[in-house]
């Protein structure tokens, strides 16, 4: 019975995980934006964001310290991205948004986690490829590759 609803709760999470990463649209590099997620042992992930009312919401966290901590979620690509070459893997652009309350079924712990244990995700470990890790923050808006 637990099985079952562990199986239940995955299901409910990547349909949740997809509709809250709304409708996608290839917008192009040369609107895209970049920013540094900095997890608690202190790796930073560069995050390529082109939908612009994204980017605008990712400025606004930064500006705002003393606001709520939103959490990135968005699904990841098991490729190194040009912007992003200490990692194997990397955000799809198109995908990344903030939430206040990230389901569990997608927290990846660390970046060096996620890295490390790549092989597994897209099953149990990150369905769906979804990965909103609770323990990092929006440090900064970063220069264009």
């Amino acid at each position: 019975m637990r099985r079952i609803a562990t199986k239940i709760c995955t299901i409910a999470a990547t349909t949740l995980l997809a509709l809250a990463a709304g409708q996608t649209g290839q917008a192009g590099a040369a609107n895209a934006a970049y920013f540094n997620l900095q997890d608690t042992r202190g790796s930073n992930f560069t995050i390529e964001i082109t939908r612009p009312e994204v980017i605008q919401e990712a400025r606004d966290i930064i500006a705002n310290e003393n606001a709520e901590r939103k959490t990135v979620i968005g699904r990841i690509i098991k490729t190194q991205a040009s912007y992003n070459p200490q990692w194997d893997f990397h955000y799809n652009p198109d995908t990344v948004s903030f939430t206040d309350n990230p389901p569990e079924v997608c927290d990846g712990y660390n970046i060096s986690y996620v890295e490390d244990h790549l092989d597994e995700a897209g099953g149990p470990f990150l369905p769906g490829l979804y990965w909103c890790p609770w323990n990092a923050r929006l440090t900064a808006e970063i220069p264009a590759p």
